[in-house]
C-alpha cells in the first residue's frame, strides 16, 4: 500500500559490537536540525494567543499524529458496558479496601466474530467518600511483583485502578484483525491511516475513565494515568487526545513516546517501524522507516507533550540499563514542549540544561527525574505522587 520495497534495520540495542549497534554517545546524539516550533501552524503563522492555540494550532497537530503516527480512531466505536463482576472486602497496607473486579463488554453486535472484553480492576478506600485514581496501564501480572506503589497510594487516602491493555487490543501484528481494531474493521486489514495498538489502548483508558464517572467512589475529576514502557507510549498518547485525564506519569516511554524521534540516541524510528513494534502505529508510520526519515515527520515528542497542556505530566527515566529510552531525549521534548505550556499560563521544566541523576525537577507543570537503575518505574513512584498531590489537594 506505501509502494514501500524495504525498510531500513532498527538500532541493535543489545550488541554493541554490531555494526548497526544502537549509539549511546552523547556526541553523535544530536545530528538533527532544530526542532519543529510548536506554537507554529502549518502555515508558518507564530500562534501568540491562548486562543488560537485551542482553535487552531491543537487541532493541527492532532491531524499530524492522527494522519502519520498513531492512525486515526473510527468517528463511531462500539459502546461499553460495565459490569462489576465482583466486589470485595479487603486489607491492604493495613487499609481497608473495596476491590472490583470489573469487565467492559464491548457491543459486538456488528460483527460478533470478535469479542472484546476490557479487563479492570479497581481498588479504593472502604470509606465513603469520593477519591482520586490512580490509573497502571499494565502488563499481566507486572503489579503483583511490585506492590510498593499501591500501598504508597493507599496510604495516601487515594485509589489505584489496573487496566490490561492486551484486553482490549493484543500486542502483535497479527492481533490487528482481532480486538478492538479488528472489531471495528470486522476483521479486515487496517488502512494507511487506521488506528494502531497505542491508540486503541488509550482508548481503553478513556473507557475506564468513562467508568469512573458513574462510580460513587471515584473522584473522576482527578484520575491520573501511569505506563511504563510500552504503556508509558500509550499513557502518553491517552493524556494527550483525553483532556479528562488529571495528571500523567510516563515512565521509559522511548521513541513512539516522549523520546524525540530526531535524536540520534537510543531507540529510533526503525525499530518501532519494526516486525515486532509496527502495530502500535499507523500505516503512514512506515514510510520514516523507508524513503522518509525521523527529520520528515511533521510532529515529534515535543508536540505530543504540549497536548497535554495545561495539564501536569510526570517524565520519568531510570539510569544504567535504561539507555534505550533515552532519558535526555524525553528531557529534550518536555523543555520543547514548555513554550506551550507557558502560553496557557502554565510552567514548564524550568530549564533546558539536563539535570544530574536523581535531581527532581518538579516545580512545573511538565516534571521530570532520571532516577537511580535500570528499566524500572520504582524509584520515581514517591516523587510522582507528590508531585500528583500538589494539584490534588
Amino acid at each position: 500500500m506505501l509502494k514501500i520495497t524495504e525498510l531500513r534495520r532498527g538500532a541493535d540495542g543489545r550488541n554493541p559490537q554490531a555494526t548497526n549497534a544502537a549509539n549511546y554517545d552523547e556526541a553523535k546524539a544530536t545530528p538533527y536540525p532544530k526542532l519543529p516550533d510548536p506554537l507554529r501552524s502549518n502555515k508558518g503563522k507564530k500562534i501568540s494567543k491562548p486562543g488560537r492555540w485551542w482553535k487552531d494550532r491543537r487541532p493541527e497537530i492532532l491531524e499530524h499524529f492522527d494522519r502519520e503516527v498513531y492512525g486515526r480512531m473510527p468517528k463511531v466505536t462500539p459502546a461499553v458496558r460495565w459490569e462489576v463482576t465482583a466486589t470485595m472486602r479487603e486489607t491492604e497496607a493495613e487499609i481497608p479496601v473495596i476491590k472490583k473486579i470489573l469487565r467492559g463488554h464491548v457491543d459486538n453486535s456488528a460483527y460478533p466474530q470478535i469479542k472484546v472484553e476490557i479487563e479492570l480492576t479497581l481498588v479504593t478506600p472502604a470509606a465513603e467518600t469520593q477519591v482520586p485514581v490512580v490509573i497502571e496501564l499494565s502488563f499481566t501480572n507486572f503489579a503483583r511483583r511490585d506492590t510498593t506503589w499501591q500501598k504508597l497510594i493507599l496510604e495516601r487516602g487515594w485509589g489505584y485502578a489496573i487496566l490490561a491493555p492486551t484486553s482490549i487490543q493484543p500486542d502483535n501484528g497479527a492481533g490487528l484483525t482481532q480486538g478492538i481494531i479488528g472489531l471495528v474493521n470486522k476483521g479486515q486489514p487496517r488502512g494507511l491511516e487506521d488506528w494502531g495498538a497505542l491508540r486503541a489502548w488509550a482508548w481503553g483508558a478513556s473507557r475506564a475513565l468513562d467508568y469512573f464517572s458513574t462510580d460513587a467512589a471515584v473522584d473522576s475529576a482527578r484520575v491520573a494515568l501511569a505506563g511504563h514502557s510500552r504503556y508509558g507510549k500509550a499513557a502518553a498518547v491517552a493524556m494527550a487526545y483525553d483532556q479528562r485525564f488529571s495528571v500523567a506519569f510516563l515512565s521509559s516511554s522511548g521513541a513512539g513516546g516522549v523520546k524525540l524521534h530526531r535524536r540520534y540516541y537510543g531507540e529510533q524510528v526503525e525499530n518501532v517501524a519494526a516486525p515486532n513494534e509496527y502495530h502500535w502505529m499507523a500505516g503512514n508510520y512506515l514510510k520514516y522507516a523507508g524513503p522518509l526519515t525521523a527529520n520528515d515527520l511533521p510532529v515529534d515528542a515535543h508536540h505530543l507533550i504540549a497536548l497535554c497542556a495545561p495539564r501536569p505530566v510526570f517524565i520519568s527515566s531510570g539510569d544504567q540499563g535504561d539507555g534505550w529510552v533515552d532519558a535526555k531525549g524525553m528531557f529534550l521534548a518536555g523543555a520543547g514542549a514548555e513554550p506551550v505550556y507557558r502560553l496557557l499560563g502554565k510552567r514548564g521544566l524550568g530549564t533546558a540544561e539536563f539535570p544530574t541523576l536523581e535531581t527532581s525537577l518538579t516545580n512545573g507543570e511538565i516534571a521530570f527525574r532520571q532516577h537511580r537503575g535500570g528499566h524500572t518505574p520504582g524509584p520515581n513512584w514517591p516523587v510522582f505522587l507528590d508531585f500528583a498531590g500538589r494539584y490534588w489537594k
